[in-house]
């Protein structure tokens, strides 16, 4: 994707000069935990799924913090402009849609970090991979994570790190409309609630690509799909419990299978409607 001529957001914030010390466990909602727990796993020689249970949060313990102000990237930073055009994309995109069903929508902050920085939601950490919090309404992203996509997980491109974005800003579109505050019912398990918030992130991630082009006039090139697609495959439960255990164990999903992933964000890509993303409806995910 050629993403050069789009103007960026003004709401990148850049906190990588920043150091954070607080061992808060993160409670955002994030894309990226599975993934990074399924790396670190391989090279601690740990099973991921316990991995994931630590980064769940289950150490409470907290020191002191120490930051700096946040600033704009670099003009120089490459990619830390792609994510800002990315977000203003997404701006464009959200505000439309809000408008055209009556409601006002209200933009993300999204947060460059290194390593940890502290969030409303607890500590955010490299090793969480991007999240949102609902509680400050903040997109965190620490940069090497496309170079795990790349180098780890086999899910290199842009478009598949503009997915990635594009997904995290869909769990803010679900606390804008309640979704997020209306859950109840089984978190986990394959026909979850977990795994249907996921799912319809997935999908809204599918609504803005669509849309963005419209309305933004930038186009996909070939292969673009391909590598979103390949990205929502490769971090689907059931892949990444195949790889880490050898079987698969639906009763512990979070996040959908990787046809699920695939299927949600392409429904959501063909229609660019944000009524045909109802998963919490959807008798058959």
């Amino acid at each position: 994707m050629r993403m050069d001529d789009q103007d960026e957001s003004g709401n990148v914030e850049d906190v990588r000069g920043s150091s954070g010390f607080q061992f808060r466990p993160v409670h955002g909602i994030s894309l990226g935990t599975v993934v990074v727990a399924l790396v670190a796993g391989w090279a601690l020689g740990i099973n991921p799924l316990q991995m994931l249970g630590l980064l769940s949060g289950e150490d409470s313990s907290v020191r002191s913090t120490q930051s700096a102000a946040p600033q704009a990237p670099p003009a120089d930073d490459a990619q830390a402009k792609f994510v800002s055009q990315i977000l203003r994309s997404t701006e464009v995109v959200w505000n439309h849609n809000f408008r055209e069903t009556g409601r006002t929508y209200e933009d993300p902050k999204l947060v460059l970090f290194r390593d940890s920085y502290p969030t409303a939601c607890g500590l955010g950490r490299q090793a969480a991979g991007p999240f949102y919090c609902p509680n400050d309404r903040n997109v965190y992203l620490d940069l090497s994570f496309f170079d795990l996509m790349t180098q780890k997980i086999g899910a290199p491109g842009q478009f598949a790190h503009a997915y990635v974005i594009a997904h995290e800003v869909g769990h803010h579109v679900q606390n804008l409309l309640g979704i997020l505050q209306a859950q109840g019912g089984d978190r986990s398990g394959a026909d979850g609630q977990s795994v249907r918030t996921e799912l319809q992130a997935d999908c809204f991630a599918g609504v803005w690509a669509n849309r963005s082009q419209q309305e933004r006039g930038w186009r996909l090139e070939s292969g673009d799909i391909e590598t979103a697609l390949n990205a929502a495959a490769k971090i689907g439960d059931d892949t990444l419990q195949r790889r880490s255990r050898g079987t698969v164990v639906p009763e512990s999903f979070t996040h959908g299978t990787s046809a699920q992933r695939v299927s949600w964000f392409k429904r959501g890509f063909q229609t660019g409607r944000i009524d045909g993303c109802d998963t919490f409806g959807a008798s058959a995910l």
